[in-house]
């Protein structure tokens, strides 16, 4: 139209950051996951260093697929979820709630490449969609980790989650963890 001003929207790993569930941290962009993320997704997942210590480990593109329905599913019924994590621009991994299968309810993940790790991003990243979880009206949302696995746990508790109950899967010690928002 004549004499209208356009004025273009901010841009996250090439696509507009209009969406009010876009979480900004101090270098941090968090933002809902789309099927435009699907190919970031499909690398981080087939990562070992970045996906082996998660729940089902490393992914097929397949298996991505149907997680990414189901995360895009998520959001549009609970108003939160998985969200990318871009720092300066460029994807480095993914944070945010889903609904654990063995029933324990609402859990935090976080997940970044390697590269990306050893700088604080996960704790940011994660302490951000908690934040944005409990802000949403979520209770309470759990973490699981391996027994073995510090640098998880050392994120789980630094923001400020608590450990609440044990179990062992697939021979493995597993710690849950809890946050209950505060009333």
């Amino acid at each position: 139209m004549p004499g209208r001003l356009r004025v273009p929207l901010p841009l996250c790993g090439g696509r507009a950051m209009s969406d009010a569930r876009t979480v900004r941290t101090g270098r941090l962009v968090l933002q809902p996951v789309t099927w435009r993320d699907m190919e970031d997704m499909v690398r981080l997942k087939a990562d070992g260093g970045a996906f082996g210590q998660m729940l089902g480990g490393v992914c097929t593109r397949q298996q991505a697929e149907r997680d990414m329905a189901d995360d895009i599913a998520f959001w549009a019924c609970h108003r939160v979820g998985i969200f990318t994590i871009h720092e300066h621009g460029k994807f480095v991994g993914m944070t945010g709630i889903h609904d654990r299968p063995d029933g324990r309810g609402f859990g935090l993940r976080f997940a970044l490449y390697p590269w990306a790790s050893g700088r604080g991003i996960a704790r940011e990243a994660a302490n951000a969609a908690l934040s944005f979880t409990h802000n949403a009206g979520i209770p309470r949302v759990v973490a699981v980790a391996k027994e073995t696995n510090l640098p998880s746990r050392s994120i789980l508790k630094g923001i400020g989650m608590r450990e609440c109950e044990t179990f062992e899967r697939d021979g493995q010690m597993m710690v849950v963890y809890e946050s209950i928002r505060p009333s």
